[in-house]
């Protein structure tokens, strides 16, 4: 007879492939369980209390538990659970979320498409720039550039457009119509004695180096974070986007800026894009556009991307796509409810007042004599540690350390990541930062 697990720890390791993990090692470890959420607390099954320093994945921006966003869920499912958008079919959450969104954006934006993740929607703009290629009578337009270090998702196309190699290898990515540009990290990546804007210069003739080798008839879009998240936390120089922006323009090369992270007040300002001076052709958000209280995410376009794909679909007689739950009811619904909270309690506002004494916090961390540098801006950062023997052990131990203490942070290689709630206080940064010291001490010993 066989005797099937019953305690949540025993049934996850029986049932579920779990993402970003060594599957071999997971089955040995398991995981730490987590049944429940208040402000920027989480707690997990043994009734321990964690400060959710990364927001759970850089995206309860209200905070856990919010009832705003449950009540507004329940009233919509009531009301009409789910119906599509495809052949001449709408309804209102949708509508009303898609004309937010074209009011709130930092550049002129003409339509908004829905989809359920960062993944999908940057996907889905490089899908529609091919066929927006076509359209313009280019067919052999179609190369995208990303970057190293880049994160824009896990599928085949916003796979190969990452810059990390974990979301590369044995996958066969990236694809052959994709290529990479360095990293704008200054602080590793500087010549000796090269200034920010030398440097910011160098990467920007890195760029058109690349776009002239490859044939600038053959470069349609150049994908971007205003701030590099998920592979470190990078934040570029001041004049980084102005030069990167120059270049593209010279060579009719589409910007997308990749806000999935950014968005939503992360920086400072409620797009990456304000924070950075970046005009895009394509915003794709995410993440904090719902708290992550539902699967969703949000692709806004300009005049000129829209219209040749427009015209397109015309001549075609249909624009080939469509996903299930695009302008799902109840995410749409929660989304427009969260970026209400947003607005009402000036949690962009909350992030520029405590970002000076987060970034002090945080660079209080790297004068530990077993960390590196820092980076951060707004209320997002990340310390690096001075490496161990084996790559990435000392991120490891520190992120362990860390929740042992009460914080759950992210590893990133020997960089140990924070991306709060936007709701934290004064008192709770500091928590989390005591926490993460003590942890540091603990790792040193």
């Amino acid at each position: 007879m066989t005797v099937m697990p019953n305690s949540t720890e025993a049934r996850d390791i029986a049932y579920q492939l779990h993402p970003l993990v060594d599957l071999r090692n997971y089955g040995k470890t398991g995981a730490l369980v987590i049944e429940r959420g208040e402000g920027v607390y989480v707690y997990d099954n043994a009734g321990n209390r964690y400060i959710e320093g990364l927001a759970g994945l850089w995206s309860v921006a209200v905070g856990f538990g919010e009832t705003r966003l449950s009540d507004v869920a329940k009233r919509q499912m009531d009301q009409l659970a789910y119906y599509h958008i495809f052949a001449h079919k709408t309804h209102g959450p949708s509508v009303d979320l898609a004309e937010k969104l074209i009011q709130m954006a930092p550049v002129p934006m003409s339509k908004v498409h829905f989809t359920s993740s960062g993944s999908e929607a940057n996907d889905l703009v490089v899908k529609m720039t091919w066929y927006r290629s076509n359209a313009l009578g280019k067919p052999a337009k179609k190369k995208i550039i990303g970057r190293v270090k880049g994160y824009h998702g896990v599928t085949i196309a916003a796979g190969s457009i990452t810059g990390l190699p974990r979301n590369h290898e044995s996958f066969d990515l990236p694809l052959d119509r994709m290529r990479h540009v360095s990293c704008p990290d200054y602080a590793g990546s500087a010549l000796p004695g090269e200034s920010e804007a030398e440097f910011s210069r160098r990467m920007a003739a890195e760029l058109e180096a690349l776009i002239q080798a490859e044939g600038p008839d053959t470069v349609a879009a150049f994908f971007g974070e205003p701030v590099m998240a998920s592979g470190g936390v990078y934040v570029p120089p001041e004049t980084y986007w102005r030069e990167i922006q120059a270049v593209l323009r010279r060579h009719d090369v589409l910007l997308i800026a990749d806000e999935v992270i950014c968005g939503f007040g992360r920086t400072g300002a409620m797009f990456g894009c304000e924070t950075f001076g970046i005009e895009p052709d394509v915003m794709v958000l995410s993440k904090q556009i719902s708290s992550s209280y539902m699967p969703l995410s949000a692709i806004l376009m300009n005049e000129r991307f829209y219209e040749p794909i427009a015209d397109e679909s015309e001549r075609r007689g249909v624009f080939g796509h469509g996903y299930t739950a695009s302008g799902h009811p109840v995410a749409t619904a929660v989304g427009l409810e969260n970026i209400r909270i947003i607005e009402e309690r000036d949690l962009v506002g909350n992030c520029r007042r405590l970002s000076p004494l987060f970034l002090e916090r945080l660079a209080g961390l790297a004068e530990h004599r077993h960390a590196k540098a820092w980076r951060g801006v707004g209320l997002i950062g990340a310390v690096e540690l001075k490496p161990w023997a084996r790559a990435g052990a000392a991120g490891a131990a520190l992120q362990a350390a860390a929740q042992a203490e009460g914080v759950i942070a992210r590893a990133i290689g020997d960089s140990l990541c924070f991306c709060p709630p936007l709701i934290i206080t004064a008192d709770q940064v500091n928590a989390m930062f005591d926490a993460v010291g003590r942890a540091l001490d603990a790792i040193a010993e």
